[in-house]
């Protein structure tokens, strides 16, 4: 058992509203100046710089979970995090398929390039990414699990595309097992407020510029013997689901 500082909400220059310099390599030489230990990449409604993001992180050493942040057809932000590559870019394949798509403007909204492990732009998504797909806030958890992963509202703390804000509440329905704050400060306001005592609370930057990410980042214990990468990702994502390890 080890205790791992995280930040479980980073977007790279794929999402448009993320600045170019946030490549695969640069967040995770990033991670380890800031002493992040793992740290997940959730691009807007795409998991496509995932496997960029896993050969960056190997070379950092630091464990890379492959995400998304999905927006709903209600336009509230999802965090999804899988506990393995090909789990995610599968995942992404089904939302890929739900997207409701329009060109791009990058004049206005920047551009969503697709990176290799080497930081070389090897595409870029035409269509724009962060807006709402055809999936509901009540669909998600069963097609997260579908893929063995785990999801949770996005920054409920924040105004833009917060559950909170949108709907006036956390809903107890569906019972998603965590919830997302940007603000430490805010932790025990929100759960009197919102009943989050059941809930584990993630802490999270939602950096889209490198400086965002911080020098002060939650930790969490993991069970991590016999070490290895993958087994520090999976049992994260039993312990954000709840289940006792």
């Amino acid at each position: 058992m080890s205790r791992y500082t995280y930040d479980l909400h980073v977007h790279s220059c794929l999402s448009p509203c993320a600045d170019n310099d946030n490549t695969p390599n640069n967040l995770a030489g990033m991670a380890v100046l800031n002493n992040i230990q793992i740290m997940a990449l959730t691009d807007h409604n795409s998991c496509r710089n995932c496997p960029a993001f896993f050969i960056a992180a190997k070379r950092y050493g630091i464990v890379p979970i492959p995400g998304m942040e999905l927006t709903t057809s209600e336009d509230i932000h999802v965090i999804c995090l899988f506990p393995e590559l090909e789990n995610a870019l599968r995942f992404n394949d089904e939302v890929d398929s739900l997207r409701i798509r329009f060109p791009n403007n990058k004049e206005i909204f920047g551009d969503q390039l697709i990176l290799d492990g080497m930081d070389e732009v090897i595409g870029e998504e035409p269509d724009f990414l962060t807006n709402a797909t055809q999936i509901s806030y009540d669909e998600v958890p069963a097609i997260v699990e579908k893929y063995g992963g785990v999801c949770y509202p996005a920054h409920i703390d924040r105004e833009a595309n917060g559950v909170v804000a949108i709907l006036g509440t956390l809903p107890e329905e569906p019972d998603y097992p965590a919830a997302e704050l940007h603000f430490m400060k805010n932790v025990e306001t929100y759960k009197k407020e919102y009943h989050l005592e059941n809930k584990r609370i993630i802490i999270s930057s939602d950096a889209h510029y490198l400086t965002d990410l911080r020098e002060e980042n939650d930790s969490i214990e993991i069970p991590d013997e016999p070490y290895s990468s993958s087994l520090v990702r999976n049992n994260l994502i039993r312990i954000i689901r709840g289940e006792k390890l």
